[in-house]
């Protein structure tokens, strides 16, 4: 009986604890060391430790986004951040990827503000009166343009842009010109050093790197047509986007182009209640991320919840059904 008794209360002292808070150890594949994915990491982190106390999550360096859809559909990585034209690339079987992947599922897109920007040598833009890409065709202007690297999304929306107005590497050298495949960093020498007459990237308006350029040059940008833009952005999964007027000494006005953006995603095979628990988490503690650079301060839950080249993860679209994020059925 004394044995029964004790049985008894253990299990209902059992019953009676506290249940175990739940914690998460997950590894999020990034890029490169001491970039803006980096300090994400950081923030999503922060947010996740925030809602679950003693969770972790380990940034992990890696190619960046192309090798991180790869490596989350191999189930290598719980999370991952990848450009949502990298994605739609994906979802397509185009690029790298030799059959489309269907394992991707959204939890977060985390900005669109790092537009294409064509910043071209004044002297040379007025020499062939260059205003926008089409003119480039239209002028057979023989221009030297750095694009970044081959593998690089940077590099596949340029050359996508240039195709989308009838530009090919083999019309520019027709016409006197060239493409230089070099990296951001590299690509502001050779326009300071007058080896090439434009440089070519999605990154943020006033980069330091552009800045820089700006600040050492007389340069203008070069608008996107509406037609070109369109065409991309329904190839690429990319959008419209406007640099404000004045955001570089000589750009008087506002210049259309378009951007690409980055989102967290995970593989479709986690748990609906595990991406619903870590699409809560950084949402609801959304100022970790916004902190982590001026550049985040933008970011908004309507935009964490507007991805749409990747369907959300079921769990995930349950929290934002719950936030009023997205219409119910």
């Amino acid at each position: 009986m004394t044995r029964i008794i004790a049985a008894v209360l253990a299990y209902v002292l059992v019953a009676l604890a506290p249940a175990q808070a739940q914690t998460y150890n997950l590894t999020l594949s990034g890029a490169s060391p001491g970039g803006l994915w980096t300090l994400l990491g950081v923030g999503i982190d922060a947010a996740v430790r925030e809602a679950y106390p003693g969770s972790v999550v380990t940034y992990q360096t890696s190619g960046g986004g192309f090798a991180n859809i790869a490596i989350v559909n191999r189930g290598e990585s719980e999370l991952a951040l990848a450009h949502d034209a990298e994605l739609k690339m994906a979802v397509d079987g185009k690029g790298p990827f030799n059959a489309p992947v269907t394992s991707l599922r959204a939890i977060a897109f985390l900005y669109n503000w790092g537009p294409m920007q064509f910043i071209v040598i004044k002297d040379f833009a007025d020499k062939y009166d260059l205003k926008s890409l089409a003119d480039i065709k239209a002028k057979k202007a023989p221009i030297r343009i750095g694009i970044n690297k081959r593998g690089n999304i940077g590099g596949d929306l340029s050359i996508a842009l240039l195709e989308a107005a009838g530009i090919t590497e083999k019309d520019l050298e027709s016409w006197g010109g060239k493409i230089i495949y070099a990296a951001s960093s590299e690509q502001s020498d050779l326009i300071l050093n007058r080896r090439i007459d434009m440089v070519s990237n999605p990154i943020f308006v006033r980069h330091s790197s552009l800045r820089k350029i700006d600040e050492s040059i007389d340069v203008v940008l070069l608008s996107v047509p509406n037609d070109i833009a369109g065409a991309v952005n329904a190839e690429m999964g990319t959008q419209d986007f406007v640099i404000p007027a004045d955001s570089y000494k000589n750009q008087k006005e506002p210049v259309e182009t378009i951007t690409p953006g980055a989102a967290l995603f995970v593989n479709a095979q986690m748990s609906d209640d595990d991406a619903y628990n870590l699409t809560k988490a950084l949402f609801e503690n959304i100022d970790k991320i916004q902190g982590v650079h001026g550049s985040m301060k933008a970011l908004n839950r309507e935009l964490m919840a507007s991805l749409s080249v990747i369907p959300y993860h079921p769990g995930a679209i349950r929290y934002l059904k719950e936030a009023g994020l997205v219409k119910t059925n």
